[in-house]
């Protein structure tokens, strides 16, 4: 049986957030040049007319308040609070979202065609098994392809580790009732939830 995979799904506008690391990695790239040059010894005249590195810094620090009236502080506040708001949205969409790859599982292919069983029929099968034990209050089932994992919650006792082990039995014994692959089963205690009122069970 193949591995599952962990893929990554990823919005168009991430790929405007990798062109603006790629411009800041050139902005970088070029600050780099320069100060390796001046370590260099190169004429500081000449590093300037290569990368203009003495002319932009110049020009920033010949700025003072009085080049900046109302209209352009109000402009640049604008811009800046667009910049804040649009990198701040191409960041939020760089962050991978990974999800499982989930894949139905073929269990027959003859002439007269495949049996095909869902994976949400596999989960469906393990949580039917895990309500039916004693104890058991809520069940929650992934099927990874390699492993079925089923996450429980229990009315509370103080017997969690039997009833983990049922459940664990249970669910092999009916994957292997229903044909299905026996892959290993790992039970995960999700949490306790107060019992109330008369159980009939």
């Amino acid at each position: 049986m193949l591995r599952q995979r962990i893929r990554s799904r990823t919005s168009p506008l991430a790929f405007v957030g990798r062109a603006l690391v790629v411009l800041l990695a050139l902005g970088l790239i070029w600050g780099g040049v320069a100060f390796a040059l001046l370590a260099l010894k190169v004429d500081a005249g000449t590093v300037n007319d290569i990368t203009g590195y003495r002319s932009v810094y110049d020009f920033l620090t010949g700025l003072g308040p009085g080049d900046f009236d109302g209209t352009t502080r109000l402009i640049l506040g604008l811009v800046g609070l667009t910049a804040l708001l649009l990198f701040g949205y191409l960041a939020w969409k760089e962050i991978p979202r990974p999800y499982l790859a989930r894949r139905d599982l073929n269990l027959a292919r003859d002439e007269r065609g495949d049996v095909v069983v869902e994976p949400r029929a596999i989960e469906r099968l393990a949580e039917a098994s895990a309500l039916r034990q004693r104890g058991v209050s809520a069940a929650s089932g992934r099927y990874g392809g390699d492993d079925l994992s089923v996450d429980v919650s229990v009315r509370r006792t103080n017997q969690p580790a039997q009833i983990l082990h049922g459940v664990h039995s249970a669910v092999y014994e009916a994957l292997e009732a229903h044909g299905l692959p026996t892959v290993p089963v790992n039970v995960t205690l999700a949490g306790y939830k107060q019992k109330t009122g008369r159980e009939l069970r």
